[in-house]
């Protein structure tokens, strides 16, 4: 998922400064795109990748430049040769690669923790930073209209657009020029929600490779002995309770994605009641298609409604069930094709 995540941590967790950097431009193809994040700290400790270890040493060390001198700026490396003298060492990446090395001081900190709070809250920020003057602070705004980083400009009005415009978890982060200035622009999304209804023996599985993927996983069940951290405990929230008590405060939403698992037949069809008329990113229902049909009065599930979930890869136990639902959240998440029935 979204790299953003374990360095912001990173970066709230840091005792001193430290340096993002970050990857804003990439011309051919390289191992990561734009948005690409990584934190280094005055130490020399990292939290996360820009490459598959081609180039991190060397950005590492450039970083601590930049912390001296408090100053932001761009290196790039070429990776397009496959002589073991290049930055690629031979990987043919076929990419130029630029970063941005952005220092977090005591006095920019509080807006980057900002940003935290605000994907912690489930909200969209959008971010642009010059980088013809490293001098400028960025610029950012939450889907619920709060400003920070201290850009002493107004915004420009294209930068609304991309915020409010922007479907879930889509929207280009990249370079783009103006007519005076040069930016950096990137959309922060909040982790995507999966909120797994049935926390049976095959639910711990599902939830690990779903928050390994980057999902913030919801697990709901009416029998407290399942629902609880020692059953499933890579968890992040446990709502225990019928459908009818459980569905009003989970607050779903068009972002949200729901995995009905309870096998149980009235279980899921009182459920389906309760989930059939609320917008979502996602619903989908273990079991075949005819026993998911049989859930809804006309007999047959509406289009929107994924049975059976997960991709065909050939799955058979509940850890390769598990990917092949992880695979399917994925690609619905990214607007990759799907089919809606199988």
């Amino acid at each position: 998922m979204e790299s953003y995540y374990a360095v912001l941590d990173a970066m709230a967790a840091a005792p001193g400064d430290g340096v993002f950097a970050i990857i804003i431009d990439v011309e051919g193809s390289a191992y990561q795109k734009e948005g690409t994040w990584m934190w280094i700290e005055a130490s020399g400790k990292t939290t996360g990748l820009l490459s598959g270890g081609c180039f991190e040493e060397a950005v590492a060390a450039h970083a601590l430049d930049v912390l001296s001198n408090r100053q932001a700026t761009s290196i790039s490396f070429d990776l397009r040769a496959e002589d073991d003298w290049s930055w690629g060492q031979g990987a043919g990446c076929n990419g130029l690669v630029r970063i941005w090395l952005e220092p977090v001081t005591s006095n920019t900190k509080p807006d980057w923790l900002a940003l935290k709070r605000c994907l912690d809250h489930g909200e969209h920020v959008f971010m642009a930073r010059s980088i013809t003057d490293p001098r400028e602070q960025p610029f950012f705004q939450s889907e619920t209209g709060e400003r920070f980083g201290g850009y002493s400009s107004p915004p420009r009005p294209e930068w609304l657009k991309e915020l409010h415009g922007t479907p879930f978890f889509r929207g280009r982060n990249g370079v783009y020029e103006t007519e005076e200035d040069t930016f950096f622009i990137q959309h922060f999304w909040p982790k995507p929600r999966l909120t797994i209804f049935g926390a049976g023996p095959d639910a711990p599985p599902l939830v690990s490779a779903a928050k390994a993927a980057g999902f913030s996983v919801t697990v709901s069940d009416w029998r407290p002995a399942f629902c609880q951290p020692s059953h499933v405990p890579d968890a992040d929230a446990w709502v225990v309770g019928f459908p009818h008590e459980t569905i009003p405060k989970l607050h779903l939403t068009e972002r949200d994605f729901v995995v009905i698992m309870t096998h149980q037949f009235e279980r899921d069809r009182e459920l389906m009641r309760w989930l059939a008329d609320i917008p979502l990113a996602y619903l989908g229902v273990l079991g075949p298609r005819r026993r998911t049909d049989r859930l809804f009065p006309s007999g047959t599930a509406p289009p929107f409604v994924r049975s059976p979930i997960g991709l065909p890869i050939g799955a058979r136990s509940p850890h390769e069930i598990a990917i092949s639902i992880t695979a399917e959240l994925i690609n619905v998440l990214r607007g990759g094709p799907m089919e809606t029935a199988r």
